[in-house]
């Protein structure tokens, strides 16, 4: 039996107010991932990275978007899509953090998470998630943040 996960993402910023290695740093905001209550970007963070989504270029925003809902496959990766990306530019030859996604009826399954370059597992996951409560999550990433700039 698996156990289903709660889907959500909010407004984040890669530093917060006070910290002090924000100075002369891109204080990049994103839509955090949120599983069960748990940011993916606080999990994740010794990686450097922020999530893909809810940030960028309005094509991008919504190719991301198209991505996490298996609208299209990503042209390299096919069933893989970039999770985290380098928090200047977002750019997946910085480098990247990526997640195997399938959908089974009406569960997505997130598996599979790599450090991309180093092809290096990560062990995080894997999540289930109703079909409902992920998708309007993500869809709700489109135009979160101020910055339309990549």
């Amino acid at each position: 039996m698996i156990i289903i996960n709660h889907f959500d993402t909010k407004l984040s910023s890669r530093y917060e107010e006070l910290d002090s290695n924000q100075d002369g740093n891109k204080n990049t905001q994103f839509a955090d991932i949120i599983v069960d209550g748990k940011s993916i970007y606080n999990r994740l963070r010794k990686y450097d990275m922020v999530p893909a989504l809810g940030w960028g270029t309005s094509d991008n925003q919504r190719q991301m978007i198209d991505y996490f809902l298996l609208r299209q496959p990503h042209e390299h990766l096919y069933c893989r899509y970039p999770i985290l990306v380098c928090p200047l530019c977002g750019d997946e030859e910085c480098g990247f953090i990526s997640v195997k996604i399938d959908k089974e009826g009406d569960i997505v399954i997130w598996r599979d998470f790599i450090l991309e370059g180093e092809n290096k597992k990560i062990d995080i996951g894997p999540f289930y998630f109703k079909w409902d409560n992920y998708s309007t999550a993500i869809n709700n990433t489109y135009g979160l943040t101020d910055d339309n700039s990549n």
